[in-house]
């Protein structure tokens, strides 16, 4: 191959294939409703974990995927092909866990003391003797700012500049907060030690 063939393939877009997430956005774009579909099916089970470890409550996984879903179809057409679709996805993911978070507290200063307390059920995690409930609670006590990007990182594989991106936050502050968020699950899990063996 001469150097003019080298030269004008290097200008070539890349060709992607007729299933990755930038030809579906494409295909949504031009109006292929079965693409959206798609990328619903194969991103919703990741978008359901996130919203799952961070809350630590199954209650209101589906409303809220289905919220980052709705969010995702009325924007769509607006993305940038700047950053991975999922980069995005999982922003929008996070954004609505960080929303829900900061309405359920709003809620909990009106709930009077009395339906607080006939609501609230304590589960000692020991007696459940599942080493991942045990986790997982000690992952919930975790602020929320730690608890995002420990999750991200240490359950669904996510590298360093994922989180930076998808948190909207430097690199140097995603392994700050990671290395925060471990020492935080260490000192609560310390008491449960014996029972983690």
């Amino acid at each position: 191959m001469n150097s003019k063939n080298k030269e004008k393939d290097l200008q070539q877009p890349q060709i992607l294939k007729l299933d990755d997430d930038f030809s579906l956005i494409k295909r949504f774009i031009d109006e292929d409703g079965s693409a959206f579909r798609i990328l619903v099916q194969r991103h919703k089970e990741k978008v359901r974990n996130i919203i799952f470890m961070t809350l630590n409550s199954s209650d209101m996984i589906d409303d809220i995927a289905q919220e980052v879903f709705i969010t995702v179809y009325k924007n769509l057409k607006n993305f940038r092909f700047e950053s991975q679709f999922t980069t995005w996805l999982y922003r929008i993911t996070v954004n609505k866990c960080k929303d829900y978070l900061r309405k359920k507290n709003v809620r909990k200063i009106f709930v009077p003391i009395k339906d607080a307390e006939e609501n609230f059920q304590y589960e000692n995690p020991v007696e459940s003797n599942d080493i991942s409930k045990i986790v997982m609670n000690a992952i919930s006590k975790l602020p929320y700012k730690l608890k995002v990007p420990l999750v991200l990182k240490d359950i669904e594989g996510f590298s360093y500049q994922e989180i930076a991106e998808t948190m909207e936050i430097e690199i140097g502050t995603v392994k700050s907060r990671i290395f925060r968020a471990r020492e935080g699950l260490r000192e609560i899990l310390k008491p449960l030690e014996p029972e983690l063996r």
